[in-house]
């Protein structure tokens, strides 16, 4: 009997880091699940992946990467999204919270509005909470379940904190802390949160030191590579930094 490909769940996989996690993954062997909040843009994704010549089938004859709509920023969305995940698969082995937005990159604490600390708590913090949560019966039947949580230096309180965006850099320290408080509900997990550095993308920008490939390197081996006994800790270059 073939073995079972390992699974994955990338959110914000439509473009920019999580765009190269979901194609790394994908040659290590990994049926990936690409999530995206417009499915329209994630089956472009998909595509491109295919034309890069990505598309192989496993032993029951499915696509590596297929498109899971997901708005992680919507509670419905998200459920949704795991009633769907459920008709194409009853395990998952990983999962990348990977989906975030940066709103306030011009802005410093002392002028940052209600408005824009909300909404993006919601999508880079409250989001990666409740996709876990509705993700979690799926990881649990993996033998080795890992949770991946894209955060920030921008969010360590080690040093990290440099007036810049505070909206988006209080966000990913909270992500740190559900990093945390899931590693110790999931004992059995390996739950992690990491740095991908500053990267070239549409949130990084054009004059950001790394491409994507090398901001995804460090997310894709907490997925796929690192030891599973490695938890509740904080990764940059496959290296615990401070929280």
């Amino acid at each position: 009997m073939a073995k079972e490909k390992r699974i994955a769940l990338v959110t914000g996989a439509n473009k920019g880091i999580g765009f190269e996690v979901a194609r790394q993954l994908a040659r290590k062997g990994f049926r990936v699940f690409l999530g995206a909040r417009n499915r329209e843009a994630g089956r472009a994704a998909a595509e491109k992946l295919r034309r890069e010549g990505e598309k192989e089938r496993n032993h029951e004859g499915h696509d590596v990467v297929t498109v899971l709509q997901i708005d992680v920023a919507d509670a419905a969305s998200v459920e949704r999204a795991a009633e769907e995940f459920s008709r194409h698969s009853d395990y998952l082995d990983v999962l990348v919270n990977n989906a975030g937005i940066l709103l306030d990159g011009d802005k410093d604490v002392l002028t940052a509005t209600p408005e824009t600390l909300e909404t993006t708590l919601r999508t880079n913090t409250l989001g990666a909470l409740l996709v876990a949560q509705a993700f979690v019966p799926f990881l649990k039947k993996s033998g080795a379940p890992r949770i991946v949580n894209v955060s920030s230096g921008g969010g360590q309180l080690a040093g990290g904190a440099d007036g810049w965006a505070p909206a988006y850099c209080i966000s990913k320290t909270a992500l740190n802390g559900v990093t945390a408080q899931l590693a110790t509900a999931l004992p059995k997990f390996a739950v992690n949160s990491v740095c991908p550095g500053w990267v070239r993308t549409d949130m990084g920008g054009p004059n950001a030191t790394r491409s994507v490939g090398e901001g995804a390197t460090g997310i894709v081996w907490l997925a796929a590579d690192a030891p599973q006994d490695q938890t509740s800790k904080f990764f940059r270059d496959r290296k615990v930094i401070p929280w």
